[in-house]
């Protein structure tokens, strides 16, 4: 007799109840938190209008930042587990492949089930961000022209300057 692959369904519930009550945990630290800032913001108010001490509320601030990150961390570990759970179910889920079954005039017959080949994906080189180097302005050969002109306001101005001397 032929066997049809069958899933624990018993298992998938316990996840199931698992990633529920997890989902329940998140969502209850959550509402701690605002309970907390509605907290801090009436304390707040309240140093607004003179009833409590500014030292009274710079030790609300320290517990309330210390709750805060309480809080925080523990809804980041919460949503960890929800992702494990949820991709164990996933992979319950996946291995429920059918196999092909064929009914025959000799009986039926089972066909390979055949997996899917994933493309291994290639990862691509990230590109480097290279500094460029400043560029230098090239120095620029001066032609023979320039170097003539040059040397004849030179002499220009030497004659000058012996002029001026001798008067």
């Amino acid at each position: 007799m032929v066997r049809v692959k069958r899933m624990n369904e018993s298992f998938f519930v316990k996840m199931q109840k698992d990633l529920t009550a997890t989902g329940e945990l998140i969502r209850a630290r959550q509402d701690e938190k605002q309970a907390l800032l509605n907290e801090f913001d009436a304390e707040n108010k309240r140093f607004f209008f003179g009833k409590i001490s500014e030292k009274a509320l710079a030790s609300s601030v320290k517990k309330t930042n210390n709750e805060l990150k309480r809080l925080d961390k523990n809804i980041r570990e919460t949503m960890s587990k929800a992702r494990s759970i949820s991709a164990r179910e996933m992979q319950l889920v996946s291995a429920q492949a059918p196999i092909s079954f064929r009914a025959t005039l000799s009986g039926i017959v089972g066909l390979s089930s055949k997996k899917k080949v994933k493309r291994s994906v290639k990862k691509r080189a990230k590109k480097k961000v290279v500094k460029k180097k400043a560029k230098r302005k090239a120095v620029k050969k001066k032609s023979i022209l320039n170097i003539r002109k040059i040397l004849k306001k030179e002499k220009k101005l030497d004659r000058k300057f012996i002029k001026k001397k001798e008067k």
